[in-house]
């Protein structure tokens, strides 16, 4: 954990500290595809996304950013908050899908610009017209661009300013907006790298959607704000294989994993006892469980199927949180013995 009254000051120091150190592992194929980045390789690429914010007039307006998971929308993310732009994070379109979500958030938060990479260019065609007169800025072409991090001038910011736009998930209604400020997600990270009992040798597994408050503040901004490795991969690979997150957990040493009941139900249902015996779940202390209702068949049927291969009961951690709040709002001290 670090000192800072802003993300910005969090995060230059951590790449002066821990420089060299991975930050992030993405697995491409949710397996053994691996691309990563270190805490000074991200500043860097933060920087010139910065300067290239700045150069098209972004600093202090909101700014879409349309990404897949991956390392691209992290540098993005960090990009933002560097130029002192306010980062709106949505789910990218659809192949021949309704552009109705992103379109209702367009409406609200109003960005002047997008952030984005060549492949969903390609996908979306003509139909960034439908979002209005943004500026489509292609982050895939920084490295042609030169000295651009030379060119970022940092921006003055405090506790009070505004970081990024949280909006809800629209399941009950049109999706709103949360104003986050720095104050705001130092305060959350804080509560969380504390209930969690994090210390540098827990290492993170992910598969959460990083445009959501789980995803993006419980996997990411966690995992830097505390300074551990973070691997993560798409939730549409574990969607498919379920089994690929307890893989990346026995292939890690993962000590920090979690997400909705049904992620466990679903793991519980489609994980056979052949993909089973080579998992190897002793590391895994702390299962966080929250985002729907928790319920106790499923945790005991987890427990049941994965008991034989490390799988403690006591590792579960039920919690409650909502984007109105950040993220974190209620889950217990955590009470463990690391072995």
């Amino acid at each position: 954990m670090i000192a800072g009254e802003t993300l910005i000051e969090c995060m230059r120091e951590r790449a002066w500290l821990s420089a060299d150190r991975k930050a992030y592992t993405f697995l491409k194929d949710g397996e053994s595809n691996e691309a990563y980045i270190t805490y000074s390789q991200l500043d860097a690429q933060a920087s010139k996304i910065a300067a290239l914010l700045q150069e098209h007039g972004c600093a202090g307006e909101r700014v879409l950013l349309v990404y897949p998971p991956g390392i691209a929308y992290i540098a993005a993310f960090m990009g933002c908050l560097y130029a002192g732009a306010i980062a709106v994070p949505v789910y990218p379109p659809r192949q021949n899908k309704s552009l109705g979500r992103i379109q209702a958030i367009v409406r609200n938060a109003k960005p002047t610009a997008a952030l984005t990479e060549t492949a969903i260019l390609q996908r979306m065609g003509g139909a960034k017209a439908q979002l209005g007169s943004l500026q489509w800025l292609n982050t895939d072409e920084l490295d042609s661009l030169g000295g651009l991090s030379d060119g970022w001038k940092p921006q003055a910011a405090s506790g009070d300013s505004l970081a990024f736009l949280q909006f809800t998930s629209g399941s009950t209604g049109a999706p709103k907006g949360v104003m986050l400020t720095h104050r705001n997600l130092l305060s959350n990270l804080r509560l969380i790298h504390k209930q969690f009992a994090i210390t540098p040798e827990d290492v993170a597994i992910g598969w959460l959607p990083p445009y959501h408050d789980m995803g993006l503040i419980g996997n990411l901004l966690t995992s830097f704000y505390s300074g551990i490795h973070m691997i993560f991969f798409s939730p549409m690979d574990f969607l498919q294989r379920p089994v690929r997150w307890l893989q990346a957990i026995t292939t890690y040493k993962g000590t920090l994993s979690g997400g909705p009941n049904f992620a466990y139900q679903l793991c519980a249902d489609k994980v056979t006892p052949e993909q089973a015996a080579s998992l190897d779940l002793k590391s895994w202390r702390l299962a966080f469980v929250g985002a729907e209702p928790i319920r106790g068949r499923t945790l005991t049927c987890f427990q049941q199927a994965f008991q034989s291969r490390g799988f403690r009961r006591s590792s579960f951690y039920g919690c409650y949180g909502l984007a109105e709040a950040a993220l974190f709002v209620t889950g217990g001290p955590c009470h463990w013995n690391r072995r």
